[in-house]
């Protein structure tokens, strides 16, 4: 069954990363996944969380904050209801959690790195994109640190990207555009390190329950997608 995009089963959309886009931000990306686009941003605090100082933790922190534009979808959302988005919460932790998977926060020092994820124009894969998208912006605020004395070492442990892969028409597919995603049998988010090891894995069966096979199958086809994506990563920021 040919692809609307006309893909191969194993192919990725067209990916671009471009660096510096928010004066402001300390690091930034605008990531675009075929028609799927998010500014990520992330913006350096000089100080712990509040939790962490009353606490008396030691370490920094990494968060991650995801939402839409009004009309990232086909049909206009109101603020106020993006504003009061499960989904968007869920993405946040989502983001956040795989970020911090690769920082050494004793490392990060006394600092807390926030990461805005806003949606211009999606579909499908945008969690995906903005993990991706994330972890460079998050890598060049990590080194404005360093450039400006704040730490000494590299709290970046390694690299990490994701993307979807799912069962879409009794095919297995990589990176799901909207109208894949829409109609997929089973639906999946890889999250994974450079090292090869995953970081999170997000599996549902839509229509029907997936078995190990079909599973493993997955794995294979995320890996060697994260592997272009890191690649991409490396070429932007080295």
């Amino acid at each position: 069954m040919m692809r609307p995009s006309m893909r191969k089963t194993d192919q990725m959309r067209p990916v671009s990363m471009e660096t510096g886009v928010n004066k402001w931000a300390e690091g930034s990306c605008l990531i675009k996944v075929g028609g799927t686009t998010v500014l990520c941003t992330a913006s350096v605090d000089l100080n712990q969380p509040l939790w962490k100082r009353l606490q008396n933790k030691s370490g920094g922190w990494v968060t991650a904050e995801y939402s839409m534009l009004p009309r990232a979808n086909g049909t206009r959302k109101t603020r106020d209801a993006l504003s009061h988005d499960n989904r968007n919460a869920e993405i946040s932790r989502l983001v956040g959690r795989s970020l911090r998977s690769v920082v050494d926060m004793e490392r990060l020092g006394r600092h807390t790195i926030t990461i805005d994820c806003d949606v211009i124009q999606a579909d499908g894969g945008t969690r995906c994109a903005a993990i991706t998208g994330g972890f460079v912006a998050i890598s060049l605020a990590v080194r404005w640190l360093m450039e400006n004395g704040r730490i000494n070492e590299n709290p970046i442990r390694d690299y990490v990207a994701a993307v979807s892969a799912g069962l879409w028409q009794n095919e297995l597919i990589l990176d799901l555009e909207y109208t894949e995603d829409c109609a997929a049998e089973m639906d999946a988010n890889f999250v994974m390190a450079e090292s090869g090891n995953f970081v999170e894995i997000q599996a549902t069966g839509e229509s029907h329950p997936f078995n190990r096979e079909q599973l493993g199958a997955l794995m294979d086809m995320a890996t060697m997608g994260c592997k272009k994506l890191i690649e991409l990563q490396h070429q932007v920021l080295d």
